[in-house]
């Protein structure tokens, strides 16, 4: 069996859902870590009994690396991606895929050059609650979806902004509640409804966050070539991290999912349910509860996808779909203006 070698660029507060998962994997092993802070670095090395790095670009071209997890900052994404592909390793990258669409498509068009794979991580997909309202929709019997919406109220304060040297900047987090909260219910949705984007109409402002830049609220209007209409709304000034809320109007009944929770009743009174399982609990430390343990499930996915030579279920590809979704509501959000989408933007 072959083992992929495997380094981590980025060792802040998500670097223990993807090095956990990778330490469970086994076809991959953890050869080295890389951050600009030398004691984050260097801790995460002890730990793992493995080198560290302060510069990327070092780490990929020393480090004999099959593989890369970008962790880092948005806006570093993008040349991470690349210069990894271009030296023929392969990239699974955090959300989002970078902070503007030609860098995404700059991402896919490298991968493609140099024959490695690009993986995006959006872990809710593989969710209970997700997975249930999925194969209900393909079995059919749900039925066309009508029209649905969602929202995301949480909380960011002052100190979460102000701690940080990238959080709240239009040139490195690429915007605020959308691309960094907001983002992993849009694309839920959207994979849900599997349909291209056809417009987006949408407001954004900043109603509660003096220090920054970029938007704390949004809402709007998603509008989908199967004519499917998805209203929604995002806040991150809310008293707590509320859950989640998507909810499916269908012409045989209705779906919903709440957090991690799918619950789907049908016109004829049959109920279906699924709820995450405590048995898949995984100890990932100080991390944050709604990011859930289905970061695992898309890691151990991505190597077997590598292993079997097939692409795994969440590519570059299919992700940067999301990415033109995000930067549309920015440009309506901006210009004032209904925005439609075509096949590469």
């Amino acid at each position: 069996m072959t083992q992929y070698r495997v380094g981590i660029i980025g060792c802040g507060n998500i670097f223990p859902m993807h090095s956990i998962s990778i330490s469970r994997q086994e076809s991959a092993k953890l050869m080295a870590v890389c951050d600009i802070k030398e004691e984050r670095a260097k801790a995460k090395a002890k730990e793992y009994n493995c080198p560290y790095y302060l510069d990327y670009q070092k780490m990929i071209d020393q480090a004999d690396l099959d593989v890369v997890h970008i962790c880092t900052p948005h806006h570093l994404h993008a040349p991470m991606a690349i210069y990894a592909a271009n030296q023929g390793v392969h990239v699974l990258t955090e959300k989002p895929m970078s902070i503007g669409l030609a860098d995404a498509y700059a991402m896919i068009d490298a991968a493609e050059k140099n024959g490695i794979v690009l993986g995006v991580i959006f872990q809710n997909r593989y969710n209970p609650g997700s997975k249930l309202v999925k194969e209900m929709l393909e079995s059919g019997q749900l039925g066309r979806i009508i029209s649905s919406k969602l929202s995301v109220t949480w909380n960011r304060s002052d100190e979460y902004y102000s701690k940080s040297d990238w959080k709240g900047s239009w040139d490195k987090e690429g915007g605020g509640v959308i691309i960094d909260q907001a983002i992993h219910t849009l694309d839920l949705a959207r994979w849900l409804i599997n349909s291209e984007v056809e417009s987006v109409d949408a407001s954004i402002s900043n109603r509660t966050h003096m220090q920054i830049d970029v938007e704390d609220a949004a809402e709007g209007v998603i509008k989908y070539k199967n004519a499917v209409l998805t209203s929604f709304y995002a806040i991150n000034y809310y008293g707590y991290d509320a859950p989640v809320e998507i909810e499916l109007y269908c012409e045989h009944g209705l779906a919903r999912i709440s957090a991690d929770t799918g619950i789907v009743i049908l016109n004829d009174g049959r109920e279906f349910k699924a709820a995450p399982d405590p048995n898949e609990y995984i100890e990932y430390g100080n991390a944050k509860q709604y990011w859930g343990v289905s970061h695992i499930k898309q890691i151990t996915n991505f190597y077997q996808a590598l292993a079997g030579g097939v692409e795994p279920d969440i590519t570059g590809k299919d992700a940067v779909k999301t990415q033109a979704l995000v930067c549309a509501i920015y440009e309506s959000g901006k210009t004032g203006k209904r925005v439609q989408l075509g096949s590469r933007e």
